[in-house]
This record gives C-alpha cells, sequence and structure tokens, in this order.
C-alpha cells in the first residue's frame, strides 16, 4: 500500500504542505495592503477571500452526508430533521442563538484537531499501523495542540469573547455565563502554566512513543509525523504568539484547503459518475461551494434568518465531520 492517501503530488500540495506554507503566507501579509481593512469591502481582501474558503470548506460537507446515497441512507433523522429543528430554534430564540455562536467557536477547534488526527489514522494505517495501535495518543496529541495554544496563548480572551454576549439576558445560566471572559483573563498566567505543562507532557509522550516503536522495528508513518509536527507548530505559533486576525488566518486557511480537497478526492469521482464529466463535476463541487461561501461571508448579521443558516451550515458540518468518516470502518 502507498504510504500517501491520494499520491505523493496531491497529498503534498493539499495535505502535508498546506500548515506550513500557511504559516509562512500569513506572516508575509502581515502589514500589507492585503491585510488592511477597506471602507468599502467591510474587510480586507485577505480577509474576506478568507471568510469566502471558511464558509465554501464548511458546506462542502453535504456532498459527503446529502448527497452521498449510501452514507444518507445511514443517517437520514441527523441530516434532514435535526438542522430543520436547529434553524427553527435560532429564529425562536436569542439565547439559543447566542449560545449557538459560543458553542460554533469551541466546536470550530476541537473539530479542527479531529481533522488533522483523521489525516494521521489514515497515514499511520497506510504505513501497516493497526487501527487501534496509539489511536487515543494520536488523538490526545492533536487535541492539545489545537485546544492548547488557544488556551495558553494570546488569543484566548477573543475566544472567550462571545461569553459576555450572555450579559444580555437575566437568568442565573447567564449571569455565571457571562463572567466566563473576565474570569479568563483574571486567571490567564494560571492557565497559561498548567496548558503549558499538560502540551509539553503530551508533546515528550507522543514523540517518545514513537521514536520507541522506530526501535523496535515496528511500522512508524513519517508522513503522519510530519504533519502533526508542522501542524503543532504552526498552531503554537499563531494562537500562542499572533493577533487573533494573523492566527484566524492562519489556522483556517490551511484547514479549509485540506478539507475541501479531501472531500473532492473522496466525491469527486462518484459526482462525474452521472451526466456530468469531470469539467463539470469541479463546477458543480467548487462552484457551488464558493457560490455559498461568498453568500455566508457578506451576510449581514442583523438578517437574522440568514445568519442562522450560516450557524446551522456550520454547526452540522462540526457534528457530521464526527461520524461520516472513519478509518476503522473503512470509510475514507
Amino acid at each position: 500500500m502507498s504510504p500517501y492517501l491520494v499520491s505523493p503530488r496531491y497529498d503534498w500540495a493539499f495535505f502535508l504542505g498546506p500548515p506550513a506554507l500557511a504559516l509562512v503566507l500569513g506572516i508575509a501579509l502581515a502589514g500589507t495592503p492585503a491585510n488592511t481593512p477597506l471602507a468599502w469591502l467591510g474587510d480586507s481582501p485577505a480577509g474576506l477571500g478568507l471568510g469566502v474558503l471558511i464558509h465554501a470548506h464548511l458546506v462542502a460537507v453535504v456532498f459527503r452526508s446529502h448527497a452521498n446515497p449510501a452514507i444518507f441512507a445511514r443517517h437520514r433523522l441527523r441530516f434532514v430533521v435535526v438542522p430543520l429543528l436547529l434553524f427553527v430554534a435560532l429564529l425562536a430564540s436569542d439565547w439559543i442563538a447566542v449560545a449557538a455562536t459560543v458553542v460554533a467557536t469551541f466546536w470550530d477547534v476541537w473539530h479542527s484537531g479531529a481533522q488533522t488526527f483523521g489525516f494521521a489514522r489514515i497515514y499511520d494505517r497506510n504505513a501497516g499501523v493497526p487501527p487501534e495501535r496509539d489511536r487515543k495518543l494520536d488523538f490526545a496529541m492533536n487535541q492539545i495542540l489545537y485546544v492548547g495554544p488557544v488556551l495558553a496563548g494570546a488569543t484566548l480572551i477573543d475566544h472567550v469573547g462571545d461569553f459576555a454576549l450572555f450579559s444580555d439576558f437575566d437568568d442565573p445560566i447567564s449571569r455565571v455565563l457571562a463572567q466566563v471572559p473576565g474570569e479568563a483573563l483574571a486567571r490567564r498566567p494560571v492557565i497559561a502554566w498548567v496548558v503549558g505543562g499538560a502540551i509539553a507532557s503530551v508533546v515528550a509522550t507522543y514523540f517518545g512513543v514513537a521514536w520507541w516503536r522506530m526501535r523496535r522495528g515496528e511500522p512508524v508513518s513519517v508522513l503522519k509525523l510530519w504533519l502533526v509536527t508542522s501542524t503543532g507548530v504552526c498552531s503554537i505559533v499563531a494562537w500562542g504568539f499572533d493577533t487573533w486576525g494573523e492566527a484566524f488566518f492562519v489556522m483556517n486557511l490551511f484547514h479549509a484547503v485540506q478539507y475541501l480537497a479531501l472531500v473532492w478526492w473522496s466525491e469527486g469521482r462518484r459526482i462525474a459518475r452521472g451526466r456530468l464529466r469531470r469539467a463539470g463535476a469541479l463546477l458543480v463541487f467548487f462552484g457551488g461551494t464558493f457560490a455559498y461561501g461568498a453568500f455566508a461571508a457578506t451576510v449581514p448579521a442583523e438578517r437574522h434568518a440568514l445568519w442562522s443558516l450560516t450557524i446551522v451550515v456550520s454547526l452540522m458540518h462540526f457534528w457530521y465531520d464526527a461520524f461520516v468518516w472513519s478509518v476503522r470502518r473503512g470509510d475514507v
């Protein structure tokens, strides 16, 4: 079996290379006109472009969930009823809308770590590693490399800022949640030390186990180690030391590129099998996802129904991705 998911060229261009390339691009664009907000645009060119890309990758999951007959047949209730109920709930309750905003922020962080974990398991499988070996360690490593720099780094307050929106409500739960930003700020030094220690412990264990297995002659995917290492360095530099805007750009850029490339590889041939040929399938997939991306990236927050739709798409993307792919089931 090839150690690559698709091919050396495809994997390095869209899976293995993007974390390092995104970090280099983010550094290169800092302080340039591309990163400067324009009044008539309502954002910087780089910011708007990233927004379109982010929303495009969020909606791309429908080609895996709803447009794949085999996957759709397994989870009809989740794919039809749940998003409709969530949409109605967002329209009916401002409290639920605020809660959904907060949940989306942190679910995004967890989901990003889970995506890299998924790639790690694929590369391990292709290297001949048993599916259950070091699975929990891989998961812990990828989550701590995403969540850790967020909690211990410069962007913690930006991540918890939406909790302040609960101050608009007077119920006991909202009053407690509204205090999260202030409490996080007050305890920031302690959080940084504790989380920093956790990161160091997990990283040392992870690479120690990999080295031990190599010494024993057991298969270890070098591609996985590169991906995890480059992603971890990118996360620590971006979330740990960059401004919110720069970190958001870097981390979401490579994540979205990886995901779009994965879904296209997985579903593109199936789309092209019908009346559409490859060119038509490319147009449907990328034209459809980026058209939605352009729409969602420019929806004003005051257009509550349209904004609610984008939140539904975001939350369903995070949720669906937890079960529409599985290395253990062979669903990749």
